[in-house]
């Protein structure tokens, strides 16, 4: 890190290590980096679910001082298997939903009623929609979740089915396949690739959700 970087850089939260913390920005090692993201992730949800009050103002302050895509960035790079993993995926559906509100809901709309979701994980026959997901999401993410890790990422996981399968109907219209050269291709929409991406992310969280359970995620 340079020297100007290093002098702005904020105060550290007083629960981690100095080890940790020295290797939560920019860390050049990527066993570093990876020793960081799962640290994070353990302090963020066990403490958090576990802790007292001021565990949980600390780990708050992760976010209020360095800031939540800081943090998350440490998971880009993580197994959906691994608790960092599947923390990432949390906050990459979280980060969708702010950043087009109108297509989800939209898609939401036209997969709802349709998509495979069991009622024990969708709650009263209802999948979960955007605000929900959304105040899970900033729950986990900012460690001040109580409830069951696992139950939130199955509802994470819900809403993306629903979404998924809503764009798939959306992008019925929008398949076109032209003959070129005697030779038929299919194009498909942009709403088809979201929608396969969305069910992959549906399959990991509920894949995660089953190790937290088994207490095999970490």
């Amino acid at each position: 890190m340079d020297a100007q970087r290093g002098a702005g850089r904020p105060r550290r939260p007083a629960f981690f290590g100095p080890t940790v913390m020295d290797t939560f920005v920019g860390a050049p090692d990527p066993a570093q980096r990876v020793e960081a993201a799962h640290a994070t992730a353990e302090a963020l949800v066990r403490h958090g679910r576990d802790g007292g009050d001021e565990v949980a103002a600390r780990l708050v302050a992760i976010a209020d001082e360095h800031g939540i895509d800081e943090v998350a960035e440490l998971w880009s790079h993580t197994p959906s298997d691994t608790l960092p993993g599947a923390l990432w995926r949390l906050y990459a559906l979280r980060a969708g939903i702010r950043q087009d509100p109108v297509a989800l809901a939209r898609a939401f709309d036209a997969g709802r009623g349709r998509a495979p979701v069991h009622e024990a994980v969708a709650g009263v026959g209802e999948p979960p929609g955007a605000d929900e997901v959304l105040a899970l999401a900033d729950a986990v993410l900012t460690g001040v979740f109580r409830g069951d890790l696992a139950v939130a990422l199955e509802r994470a996981a819900a809403f993306c089915r629903v979404v998924s399968t809503g764009q798939a109907v959306l992008a019925d219209d929008d398949v076109a396949a032209p003959e070129q050269g005697g030779v038929l291709t299919l194009e498909l929409s942009d709403d088809t690739r979201r929608a396969a991406d969305l069910l992959r992310t549906a399959v990991q969280l509920e894949g995660a959700a089953r190790l937290w359970r088994a207490g095999e995620l970490h």
